[in-house]
Parts: C-alpha cells; sequence; structure tokens
C-alpha cells in the first residue's frame, strides 16, 4: 500500500504538502496541486478522508512494573499545552495502539522511545513527535533531555566533592533488555563520565516491581561491594525514596556516609523528608515543546530533527564530600 512519503517522493514535494493539495487547508499552486495529483493515481495512494479532528494522538504504552521515561508528568503537560492550542488528546495506553490512533488523530505524540523502536517506519510518513530520542532518528522529530549529559554532570559533580567509587542504580533490568533509549543513555553517559574522571564504579539495574523489598534488596547490594561506593546516581524514579528509606534501616547516613544524585523530577526529589540533589527531567517543558512541534508540523513549518534540553542540576542536602 502506497503511504503519504511515496508521494511526496514521487511528486517531488514534502509529505505535509500532499496532505495539504489533498485536503485544501492551505492555498497550493496549480503545478504543485497536478504533481501530487497524478502521482496519487500513478501510485494508487487512499489518503485518510475523515478530515481534521483537532485531537492529537498520545501513545504511552503502560507496561505493569515500569513507570514510563520521563513519567505521567509529561503526559499531564502535553494535555495541557494541547488545550492551549485548541486541541484535545487521545491518550493510548497499549503497545499496538498506533494503527487506531492513525483514524482519529491529525499527529502523534510518542512516549516511551526505545533505541530501535518498531513504531518508527510508519511514524515517518505522517506529522509525529517523539519525547525521546531513537538510534537513528533521521527524518523524525524528537524532544527529550538530554540524558547522556545528565549522567555526565552527576558524575561530574560527585568528583568535584572528591568521591572515587560510585555506583548507578538505574532502571530496571527489562528496561534494558528492551532498549529504552533514556536508560541506555544514562548508562552510557555514567560510565563514560566516571572513566574519564578516573573514578572506580559500579553498575546496578533494579526493581521491577520497585518497593521496600527491591530497595532493601539494592541497598544491600551497595553496601555489600569492596570498596563500597561512597556515592550513588539513582535513575529509577519509583524507588528513590524506598532506597533512601532502606538506606536509613541499614544505618548508613545520607550524605555523612553516602551521597545521593538522583535523576528525576523536581517533585520526586522534593519528596523526601531530605531533598534530594538532582538533575531534573523537566516534563512540563518537554511536554509543551512536543504539542508546539507536533502543531508546527500540521502547520508544515517544522522540519525533523533532535532537540535536546541541557541538564539543570540543583545541589539539596544528599550530597557532602566524602567522610
Amino acid at each position: 500500500m502506497a503511504r503519504i512519503t511515496d508521494v511526496a517522493r514521487r511528486a517531488g514535494v514534502s509529505p505535509s504538502t500532499v496532505s495539504y493539495a489533498l485536503s485544501g487547508k492551505r492555498p497550493i499552486s496549480a503545478e504543485t496541486r497536478r504533481r501530487v495529483e497524478a502521482a496519487v493515481r500513478e501510485l494508487g495512494y487512499r489518503p485518510h478522508t475523515g478530515g481534521p479532528t483537532g485531537v492529537l494522538g498520545l501513545l504511552l504504552p503502560l507496561r505493569a512494573g515500569l513507570r514510563p521515561p520521563p513519567g505521567l508528568g509529561c503526559a499531564m503537560a502535553v494535555v495541557t499545552a494541547a488545550r492551549g492550542h485548541g486541541r484535545d488528546v487521545l491518550l493510548i495506553t497499549g503497545e499496538d495502539g498506533e494503527q487506531a490512533l492513525r483514524r482519529v488523530a491529525d499527529a502523534l505524540i510518542v512516549m516511551d522511545v526505545r533505541l530501535r523502536d518498531p513504531r518508527l517506519p510508519s511514524l515517518r510518513d505522517r506529522p509525529s513527535v517523539l519525547i525521546g530520542v531513537p538510534a537513528e532518528p533521521a527524518g523524525l522529530t524528537c524532544v527529550d533531555l538530554d540524558f547522556r549529559a545528565a549522567a555526565e554532570r552527576c558524575v561530574a559533580r560527585l568528583a568535584e566533592l572528591g568521591h572515587r567509587v560510585v555506583a548507578l542504580v538505574g532502571a530496571p533490568p527489562e528496561e534494558y533488555a528492551r532498549h529504552g533509549a533514556a536508560a541506555h543513555r544514562v548508562l552510557r553517559g555514567f560510565t563514560a563520565a566516571a572513566d574519564r574522571a578516573g573514578l572506580l564504579s559500579s553498575v546496578h539495574p533494579s526493581g521491577c516491581p520497585t518497593g521496600p523489598d527491591a530497595a532493601l534488596e539494592t541497598a544491600g547490594r551497595l553496601l555489600r561491594l569492596n570498596p563500597a561506593p561512597t556515592a550513588v546516581v539513582v535513575h529509577n524514579e519509583p524507588l528513590l525514596v524506598p532506597l533512601l528509606d532502606a538506606l536509613a534501616r541499614l544505618g548508613r547516613r545520607v550524605p555523612e556516609e553516602l551521597s545521593v544524585v538522583a535523576i528525576c523530577a523536581d517533585d520526586v526529589a522534593l519528596t523526601p523528608r531530605t531533598p534530594v540533589t538532582s538533575v531534573t527531567i523537566p516534563s512540563a517543558e518537554l511536554g509543551a515543546r512536543a504539542v508546539e512541534l507536533a502543531v508546527r508540523a500540521l502547520a508544515g513549518t517544522a522540519a525533523p530533527g533532535v532537540t535536546l534540553l541541557p541538564p539543570r542540576l540543583t545541589d539539596r542536602a544528599t550530597t557532602a564530600p566524602p567522610a
């Protein structure tokens, strides 16, 4: 079955121009319209005929035990920003919801992105924005926190404080196995920064499901290391508070005996009794930018590309020089 990208290639125009030529939403020159219509006939392309719906589709798969990065706060930001543009949002939480959304949504916003995401081929032929960056983003519009730089910033701050043995408490093993983009970029940034600084480092995927038992197991594993880390980077939002509680139960004082820095939303970092030093995941900004890019794509004014938001680290009460 011919796709809109095939028509665009045959006619020598962009997919958005094909859409406008067929829908009449924007003025198109007679010559361009003729080329598009000829390509449609030659390829047998059958466009969606339902017309604009005013709906943005949000693909956010929810899987048991895994919290979708960068969290549900980002989904709420998408909804809020979309209302500012006079649009509704249809949320689909199943892994296979894309085909249904293609029939009812003007554009798609895609979360929970993998490095080699099976949804990518069909996303290149329609207006779509990814909150996340796959391994090969050519032809796609993506926005995300620079997770590799975020991990590097965490390690650099710990090295500045004098820590020489550090550990990463990362995403659940399932998230690495499915090649979650954010999880893998944090892992690479952490190990690269630790190697550059000459630090002894270790990585500990942890928690699926998360909770006190998983946190206690992870904390015990960290403290049994030889040498034991004097600082920990946490990239696992649901595990952060239980992990701090588990460290306290095991008699390890934060930050006097163990510094903790997290990559998480600010509200998560501020939840514990001791506010956590963190690189924030800017959910509101990510959601707003994704909607803006989706609306621009529908208007034919956005070009594919990757926007990475720089990490912002806030020192709080869980980091200090090693004892």
